[in-house]
């Protein structure tokens, strides 16, 4: 049963950083609010608060974090302090998550306003930044009541879109360099090379992630369009058993595999848009991608272990431990994979979470608790 396979990956579960406040932490969060949102199950609860509140200093200090390091990966767990401050109304969550709202304010932007990926990647915004910060700022400003930040978030999301935006294949690249400086970026348009299914993944988590959160009108019809037209072209490059690979548009390539994560996000991706707009068409095949997932790759491991096979670990763009990563297929093609690793986990907690919604009763339900950012006139386009 996929829910015991969670109970004992979680009962199980290391901090990835030995504790460091980071992404990957923030991935297993994600999963264990939707199971208990899509469940009612206080277990999944009882888990996000142990680990969450575990990485909490008695002076509301998050450990290993610092501001200065303007690290937007940082930011993608916030979302769980959030989330908890709204159950409890306890302050001592929103006070932490305030840190990570602070960084946001003071974090380094392109000249088109948009969050470098980190500091240390300047000028760049990377897919997986926009995941990791602008859902956590649009549920931020909802908690505090603050439109202008809910308005902001939306024009970062839209410049970020027709950046990255690749209108010969309707994909969207990993990377996006405006200085031009990086090898890996494209002299004319500053886009990296190859497109990763995850980096899309992680797009396609902040598209629906952000719709939930805003009232009917047409910045959210502008975002359905978009994410609509990006289902759309995923349907068409799934493999003969409903999956997706790891350089998603490049079944030729002979190393090219069915990757688990980009597979779990997309399910998720396609069965949530379904459930915000009412498109059987999507929820059919994120359901099916699930069952694909689930029957190839949640298998025993030598150890004789059951765990999700075939995640790659990670993938970058620039220099990383003294190599440069170049994003080329052959680059995506070359990263370790990992069994079990938490960011393919992760999504298949939320992908399965989604199976459990009663689409049909809330499939037209922007954001389930009526809960609604109000909107300046400044975000209507």
């Amino acid at each position: 049963m996929l829910q015991d396979y969670f109970e004992t990956y979680v009962r199980n579960y290391e901090y990835y950083k030995g504790g460091a406040w980071c992404y990957e932490d923030g991935c297993l969060y994600r999963g264990l609010i939707t199971l208990h949102e899509a469940t009612g199950d206080d277990r999944w609860l009882d888990h996000l608060i142990r680990l969450v509140g575990g990485q909490i200093d008695a002076s509301g200090r998050l450990a290993g974090y610092e501001i200065e390091e303007f690290n937007i990966d940082n930011i993608l767990a916030g979302r769980a302090l959030v989330f908890l401050y709204r159950l409890t109304g306890e302050t001592a969550w929103l006070s932490a998550a305030t840190l990570l709202a602070r960084q946001l304010e003071t974090h380094p932007r392109t000249e088109s306003d948009v969050y470098w990926h980190k500091l240390r990647y300047p000028h760049q915004i990377w897919l997986d930044g926009l995941y990791m910060a602008l859902p956590f700022k649009m549920e931020y400003a909802r908690a505090t009541s603050r439109p202008d930040m809910a308005d902001e978030t939306l024009r970062q999301f839209l410049t970020a879109l027709d950046l990255t935006y690749d209108q010969a294949t309707g994909l969207y690249r990993h990377g996006y360099d405006e200085s031009r400086q990086q090898s890996w970026a494209d002299a004319e348009s500053g886009l990296s090379p190859a497109h990763w299914g995850r980096s899309i993944g992680w797009l396609a988590m902040a598209f629906v992630d952000i719709i939930e959160s805003l009232p009917f009108g047409p910045v959210r019809q502008e975002l359905v369009d978009r994410a609509s037209a990006l289902a759309s072209r995923l349907l068409t490059l799934r493999t003969p058993d409903h999956r997706w690979l790891q350089v998603i548009d490049r079944p030729d390539e002979a190393r090219n595999y069915p990757e688990s994560s980009a597979t779990a996000m997309f399910s998720y991706f396609l069965q949530k848009l379904a459930r915000l707009t009412g498109s059987a068409s999507y929820a059919h095949a994120g359901r099916t991608a699930l069952q694909s997932l689930i029957e190839h790759e949640l298998r025993p491991a030598p150890d004789g272990m059951i765990r999700l096979h075939n995640v790659c670990c990670v993938a970058g763009l620039g220099g990383f431990n003294g190599r440069y990563r170049d994003g080329t297929v052959e680059y995506y093609l070359s990263e370790e994979i990992r069994p079990d690793d938490i960011k393919g986990v992760g999504p298949l907690m939320m992908a399965y979470a989604e199976t459990k919604r009663d689409t049909q009763s809330k499939r037209l339900i922007g954001n389930e608790d009526g809960d609604k950012v109000e909107l300046s006139t400044t975000s209507e386009r």
